[in-house]
């Protein structure tokens, strides 16, 4: 037998090989000025090539929800992989189905839900887009400014943050909307003015037909932004009248990341039309899905359409591994315990800091967002640069977020622990130090 490829461990050869070889698009999304490399992970840590430890804080971009090369997950991946890697979706296996059985039993009770799998989260938010149009046969969709979906074509068309929108034609029919950002919405605080920002939308930039809107109940990349009580209720009340649909995206906010329910949306008394999940469903294996209300689902029965790796059953495994650990292991009640603890010490930094204008999020889904001057809120761009490059020398990995990049944001998986608090209170103290804010 031939011996298997050897992979370079060595930091200039992969530096080298990614600068030759992977196109300017690839290469882009680098957060820090001297790129990391990862070598292996175990639980909510993380070593690089030079083993050097890290704690993740940022879950592989929120796709690690129960913990880097979790046993169960490994175990599910392996034994079905030696069974059969792939299996189309013209054909059938058991494991997807059983995967949507399980994904179902979340939801709200007293409705017909059904699941359609895809490969990511951009590409879920598509179809969700699609599914809404077609089950409404109206145009005009809302989204929120600071919003983030993704950045296929109409992932990006949704998107309300500059960087992820190219500079070509996009989507037509889609309008932003202010989002109720509670800290520095142009509104200023409550649902109230933002509700009536989408009735002045709906009546002067729409047709006044809807096919939907589309909400995260707490914005992941713009900064953990939480919708304020009243505001999606509120919104999916005046978007229905209207003949549209309400579309939730718990992409990042899912599966009990928030602590305080499975859903980040059920914190909120309303229950979608369409929901879009991914990341943490698959524990780092590429696997998204759309959950839809039979009737609306049934809008493109007899349409050609499908995902070629979207039920892949290898990463439906993982998925049904995913649910298993989050409730053997209880991750919804650790996410709100252990976040609660980190709120606190977030907040201990922001009494000392002036610099730091704002605290937020719930569960396992936290920021801290930095300013110039806690009047003004003008974002501290440059300064938050600074600190999130100094946590990586004191061992921790941050998300450098919100469409001014001034925010610190924190989804590590769902098995940080209290002894992990500590370590961090410490890592963040010493980064704010020797960042000079």
């Amino acid at each position: 037998m031939s011996s298997a490829p050897k992979t370079d461990w060595n930091t200039d050869a992969i530096l080298e090989r990614r600068e030759a070889h992977y196109a300017a698009s690839q290469l882009s999304f680098m957060p820090y000025e001297t790129p990391l490399i990862f070598k292996r992970g175990q639980g909510q840590y993380l070593w690089d090539e030079k083993d050097n430890k890290y704690t993740d804080l940022l879950g592989m971009n929120v796709c690690i929800s129960v913990g880097h090369a979790h046993p169960l997950v490994t175990e599910a991946v392996c034994k079905q992989a030696a069974d059969l890697a792939h299996c189309t979706t013209m054909f059938c296996h058991p494991t997807p189905a059983h995967l949507a059985e399980e994904l179902v039993a979340t939801m709200p009770k007293g409705h017909d839900w059904v699941v359609h799998f895809t490969n990511s989260g951009a590409e879920a938010i598509d179809l969700a887009l699609l599914l809404a149009r077609a089950a409404t046969g109206n145009i005009d969709f809302l989204a929120l400014r600071s919003g983030y979906h993704g950045a296929t074509f109409g992932a990006q068309s949704l998107t309300g943050i500059a960087g992820f929108r190219h500079n070509v034609p996009l989507m037509e029919g889609i309008h932003h909307v202010a989002e109720p950002n509670q800290y520095r919405g142009v509104f200023g605080e409550g649902a109230v003015p933002y509700l009536e920002e989408i009735d002045r939308t709906i009546t002067g930039a729409t047709s006044g037909n809807l096919a939907g809107m589309i909400i995260e109940p707490v914005q992941g990349y713009g900064g953990i932004v939480e919708m304020p009580g009243g505001y999606i209720s509120g919104a999916a009340e005046r978007v229905r009248a209207q003949g549209g649909l309400l579309v939730i995206d718990e992409v990042q906010s899912g599966f009990a990341r928030t602590g305080e329910n499975f859903w980040a949306f059920e914190s909120h008394g309303v229950v979608p039309d369409i929901m879009v999940c991914a990341k943490g469903i698959g524990n780092g294996y590429p696997l998204a899905a759309v959950v839809a209300k039979r009737d609306i689902a049934d809008a493109m029965k007899g349409k050609f359409l499908f995902h070629t790796y979207g039920a892949n059953p290898v990463c439906c495994a993982a998925g049904r591994a995913v649910l298993q650990a989050l409730r053997e292991e209880k991750l919804q009640a650790n996410a709100e315990k252990v976040g609660s603890a980190l709120l606190k010490v977030l907040s201990g930094l922001q009494q000392k800091y002036e610099i730091i204008g704002d605290v937020r999020g719930r569960g396992l889904m936290l920021a801290i967002e930095l300013v110039k001057d806690r009047q003004s809120k003008t974002p501290a761009t440059e300064e938050t640069a600074r600190v999130f490059e100094a946590s990586r020398k004191h061992g921790l990995i941050l998300s450098k977020s919100g469409p001014h990049r001034s925010v610190l944001r924190m989804v590590p998986p769902l098995c940080l622990s209290m002894e992990d608090v500590d370590p961090i209170a410490q890592a963040m103290e010493a980064s704010f130090a020797e960042a000079g804010v």
